[in-house]
């Protein structure tokens, strides 16, 4: 992917001389606001709500994550999302959407001090999601294109798509207009992600009794009973699909078996309850539905490539010394 280029307009992709340009004084401004609500590396709040900026001053390793529906608009750096065999990477002429609940693994590839990996994660909701898709299906511009078949995609962003999301980050120096500018703002970018490329692809979200429904509702349940013990047949009957069809689409969609994804949710939540609240690792494999703590040290090590305690203190550290 090429990077960006630094004169007043960039082209919004590379190979193509045609392709509309977006402002760069634009894009400096919105490095600009996120540098500073963004001071060190790691995820910031913003006073927007459902906004967060990302900062890596550094490439990182590849490690297990959690992606919560929504977009990712990358404003400098790239990063790559792994999910299965599939490699995804976004960068600044490239944005990720999530249109359920993933767990990939994922590593910023390309970050340093002097030009540190920026981003900004627009939460969403799977219901609104459906709903807005729904409203913009019939203004969609590739009704050929394939259904969705993956929880993660990633397209080409637009000039329409960086101009709502300029506006929505310009607000962070505005926060009296942030309450009744910041919504319409959140629902001009999900449109035109909506109507852009991948419009066509999430459309089985409002499709009713889709596939794509379907597994959303599967997740859902998971990610509420993630600490119970489950059987395929509950998380099936939930679905409205037989145990086969379950397996094969939600591996189709998510890469993993609905069981597997639960044991990842797991310990996805003990890390956070180790991280966070200092738990230790018995206390925490307890609270997440482990009986065994050898059993839970060991996915734990499988998952995240160290145990518990080894790893909970190496990330502590790296987020020290950010």
């Amino acid at each position: 992917m090429a990077d960006i280029a630094t004169d007043d307009a960039v082209p919004l992709h590379a190979s193509d001389p045609h392709a509309p340009a977006f402002d760069h004084r634009h894009q400096a401004e919105m490095k600009a606001i996120a540098l500073r609500f963004a001071p060190r590396a790691g995820s910031h709040d913003t006073p927007i709500r459902g906004l967060h900026i990302i900062r890596a001053d550094a490439p990182g390793e590849r490690l297990p994550v959690v992606y919560e529906p929504g977009v990712v608009v990358v404003l400098q750096g790239r990063k790559q999302a792994r999910l299965g065999q599939e490699v995804l990477q976004y960068d600044p002429l490239h944005h990720l959407v999530v249109s359920m609940t993933m767990l990939p693994t994922s590593q910023v590839t390309e970050a340093s001090s002097e030009a540190p990996y920026l981003c900004l994660r627009l939460a969403a909701d799977t219901q609104d999601l459906a709903a807005l898709v729904l409203e913009a299906g019939a203004v969609s511009r590739s009704p050929s294109s394939p259904p969705l078949e993956r929880g993660l995609q990633v397209a080409p962003s637009s000039p329409e798509l960086l101009d709502a999301v300029w506006r929505l980050l310009k607000l962070l120096d505005k926060p009296a207009d942030v309450s009744v500018l910041a919504p319409l703002a959140w629902r001009e970018i999900f449109y035109r992600v909506l109507t852009g490329e991948l419009g066509p692809r999430l459309r089985a979200l409002a499709v009713a009794e889709s596939h794509a429904q379907r597994i959303a509702r599967a997740i859902d349940l998971l990610k509420r009973r993630f600490a119970e013990p489950l059987r395929i047949d509950e998380v099936a009957e939930a679905a409205h699909m037989s145990t086969s069809s379950l397996h094969q689409h939600f591996k189709q969609f998510t890469s993993m078996s609905p069981l597997q994804y639960q044991k990842q949710l797991r310990l996805h939540h003990a890390r956070q309850l180790m991280m966070a609240e200092g738990v230790d690792a018995a206390a925490a494999a307890h609270r997440v539905g482990y009986e065994s703590p050898s059993q839970f040290s060991r996915e734990y090590r499988r998952l995240f490539g160290a145990p518990p305690r080894t790893e909970v203190q190496r990330a502590r550290g790296a987020a020290a010394n950010a």
